[in-house]
């Protein structure tokens, strides 16, 4: 008798099958999206659509006759302009920094609602306050705060006349802070839904074994609280990754403080480059479905599986 003979085969494992709770919500969930997905596309479709077709032209408003076809002569006139990629870069410092900060402060207000037990209803509202503020009054607020003949932050920190806003930096850093108090409360909240999910069972057994509080964070809490972090991180990269408020009301880009959405807003409004404005929302656009693309990827998270279901 050979080895040959004498091996046994092992069975090919069989992937697991979808139960009928995970179908059923699978189901669920598209019918109650359905009818805001349709009217999403009605509503932005056409929008799309034309300023796909405007970035393939040369036009101006102020010169409508010249209007012609270029194709993508635009792309390569944005991409290869100093300043798409100085914007480029001015995005995503405000972006990652912004995003960073507002993580880890979120994780200290999500943990302070979660553990807080008196006056937690007013522990809560305080905390979301600045959330609830209109972005463009915000900007102003802020503005108003550092500026150099009005602001009262010079004359609290004793820093005399220095202009907050005479600088790229220190406007950035303006920019960037405004940016914190306003959206910390939208990432807290966010966590903190992910944060009641947890059973408190799982905390209780790890403190049982000996945990620290460390050690709880890093292998009970964050691993049951990935699908929340993915959800605060990927709705806050996208919407600071727009960011065109506070850069046009504090410094209304000088100083090396011009974002995308504002070169856009610029190249469209104020110099009425409707070939070229389109092309940069188009490139914006594509910007904003990579950096999703690469968030999903990045954290493979299946809701499903979070929820223990197949």
């Amino acid at each position: 008798m050979t080895l040959t003979e004498t091996r046994v085969d092992q069975p090919a494992p069989q992937p697991a099958e979808v139960t009928d709770r995970a179908r059923h919500e699978r189901r669920l969930g598209l019918t109650l999206s359905a009818p805001a997905f349709i009217v999403m596309v009605f509503v932005t479709a056409y929008p799309l659509v034309y300023a796909v077709v405007l970035s393939l032209y040369n036009y101006r408003l102020t010169d409508p006759a010249g209007k012609s076809f270029v194709g993508f002569g635009n792309y390569a006139t944005v991409l290869t302009d100093p300043v798409w990629w100085s914007d480029f870069a001015t995005t995503l410092v405000i972006t990652v920094v912004s995003v960073a900060v507002e993580l880890v402060l979120g994780f200290g207000f999500a943990f302070v609602m979660y553990r807080v037990l008196a006056g937690r209803s007013l522990v809560r509202t305080g905390i979301l306050i600045p959330y609830g503020i209109i972005t463009v009054a915000s900007a102003f607020i802020w503005r108003y705060a550092f500026q150099l003949d009005s602001g009262f932050v010079n004359q609290w920190l004793g820093l005399g006349d220095f202009n907050w806003f005479g600088q790229r930096w220190s406007s950035l850093f303006v920019i960037i802070l405004s940016e914190i108090w306003k959206t910390t409360p939208f990432i807290s909240l966010l966590l903190l839904a992910g944060l009641v999910q947890i059973p408190e069972e799982l905390q209780e057994a790890a403190r049982v074994d000996g945990a620290t509080a460390a050690q709880r964070l890093r292998r009970v809490t964050l691993p049951n609280m990935k699908a929340a972090i993915m959800v605060a991180l990927l709705f806050r990269t996208l919407d600071a990754w727009r960011i065109f408020d506070n850069p046009f009301v504090m410094t209304a880009g000088a100083n090396k403080t011009e974002t995308l959405s504002f070169l856009a807003y610029r190249q469209n409004v104020t110099l009425v480059n409707l070939g070229a404005g389109s092309a940069i929302s188009v490139l914006l656009f594509l910007t904003v479905v990579v950096i999703a693309f690469i968030f999903v990827k990045g954290f493979r998270t299946d809701l499903s599986q979070v929820r223990g279901d197949r």
